[in-house]
């Protein structure tokens, strides 16, 4: 099981990449691999690498190089997320997609294939690196696809189906040269892309390529973007977990449903993956101090960490973040200026010091090791007639039916992990139960009620 930091530069914020500071990524990367981790996830402003459609700067394509060869020196791995997109409430759109020539960022053919190129060439650029743990196509790009963004692009599911293969074929294709790797099945090849590529254990075999999506696309039954489009594409089934999307407004910071939440979110990833054993990576979480009182941070973290290493098939945690944000920018939600492990100028937080002995207790554990849950409890994502059931995810939400139900069975579980979620689709695959290692099916009883709440608004997320 890994565990790192997702870099939010000390100096300057992501907007350093105007101003590259090989120097001061040194001093960040020192102070990250001090605690630990092993990893960081790193954001490259999407209009600084390409300002115009047709223009890719190799200049920018060349400082991404060097944070991945910099992070190497101290032995960190890198995952390269692809289009910022939206980072701490800002959205970085390039000019050529908004306003006076806005289009449709996920259906226009022009816009899709300059973003495909743009991705290809991002994962070209770093695709001979040793230390290259992957690329993400993007952070959260699903909160352009909807409300509550003021201004989002409309499409269908099946629209964002052919998005992410399409973004995902031009990450693999940057890695692989330009070859294509692997052959197209199912969902992936009906999109025109490629298939994962995992081993039989579920372990990474080449550089991830992975799609990231804020909570709504588990919670919000109108998001167009949804738990299939995490769970069919790329290599690894991705969660982002915030407990100010309700969570702690429900169970208070350190309740069961706060510090179960990265857990909880993780089973359900698990439950649409097609393939058993796939890898699920909790690639985003911290504490949030809207929500979490700064003195109850480091039992949070502490907490959180420990519910996620019991869970079956984790690739990693990556926290969030690295740093915090310098008082010297205006404008950011006031919970992003202390979501870091360091301050701004590098002093370990205690927050900082509770990750890095959780991480070190996890990866000792035995717990992480051991064979899965054997209870699920039956998400009913289908009506009687087979039929999609609309209003499954709301369901899954905090305060929801499904939701309280799975807390109540992981809270009275003698072993301290939550059940596995099994769907009411697949609950007659004996194979794929087998392989899940689920022994016992219980359903949500009839008679739970459930308060569903409000996924926060994205502008508040980062």
């Amino acid at each position: 099981m890994r565990f790192g930091v997702n870099h939010t530069p000390s100096v300057g914020w992501f907007h350093s990449w105007l101003d590259f500071s090989a120097s001061d990524t040194a001093r960040d990367m020192e102070q990250i691999a001090s605690i630990g981790a092993d990893h960081v996830r790193i954001f490259p402003l999407w209009p600084v690498v390409q300002p115009n459609r047709t223009l890719i700067r190799q200049a920018a394509l060349d400082d991404v190089a060097t944070v991945v060869d910099i992070a190497g020196s101290f032995g960190l791995d890198v995952n390269v997320d692809a289009l910022q997109g939206h980072l701490s409430s800002f959205d970085f759109v390039p000019s050529w997609l908004d306003s006076w020539h806005r289009r449709n960022m996920f259906t226009d053919p022009d816009v899709v294939a300059s973003t495909a190129a743009y991705v290809e060439a991002l994962a070209a650029a770093v695709a001979d690196k040793p230390n290259l743990l992957g690329i993400s196509v993007g952070n959260e790009v699903n909160q352009f696809a909807h409300a509550p963004h003021p201004a989002p692009h409309d499409i269908t599911a099946e629209q964002g189906h052919a998005w992410a293969a399409a973004m995902v074929a031009a990450a693999r294709r940057g890695l692989s040269g330009g070859s294509s790797v692997g052959a197209a099945t199912g969902r992936e090849a009906r999109h025109g892309s490629t298939p994962s590529r995992t081993a039989a254990t579920g372990s990474p075999t080449a550089p991830l390529v992975t799609v990231a999506q804020y909570d709504a696309a588990w919670y919000d039954d109108a998001q167009p973007f949804g738990p299939e489009h995490a769970a069919d594409h790329g290599d690894a089934t991705v969660t982002h977990s915030w407990v100010f999307n309700g969570s702690a407004a429900l169970h208070g910071a350190l309740g069961a449903g706060s510090v179960r939440h990265g857990e909880y979110l993780l089973q359900l990833a698990a439950a649409w993956n097609r393939e058993p054993g796939r890898p699920n990576w909790l690639q985003e979480v911290g504490a949030p101090t809207n929500v979490v009182d700064p003195a109850d941070a480091a039992a949070f973290t502490e907490r959180t960490i420990r519910h996620v290493a019991g869970t079956q098939d984790v690739l990693g945690v990556t926290w969030w973040c690295s740093h915090d944000v310098s008082r010297s920018l205006a404008d950011f939600p006031e919970l992003e200026y202390d979501l870091g492990l360091f301050t701004n100028d590098g002093r370990l937080k205690p927050v900082g010091e509770a990750f890095a002995a959780a991480a070190a207790a996890a990866r000792a554990s035995t717990t992480a090791r051991a064979a899965p849950p054997s209870t699920a409890i039956v998400l009913d994502d289908v009506l009687a007639d087979g039929s999609p059931r609309y209003g499954t995810r709301a369901d899954c939400a905090p305060g929801g039916r499904f939701a309280a139900a799975w807390l109540s069975l992981a809270e009275a579980a003698a072993d301290g992990r939550g059940p596995q979620v099994l769907l009411r689709s697949r609950i007659d695959d004996a194979v794929l139960r087998t392989a899940r290692g689920i022994t016992t099916i219980v359903d949500v009883p009839a008679d739970l009620d459930g308060t569903t709440l409000t996924v926060a608004h994205p502008a508040t997320m980062p």
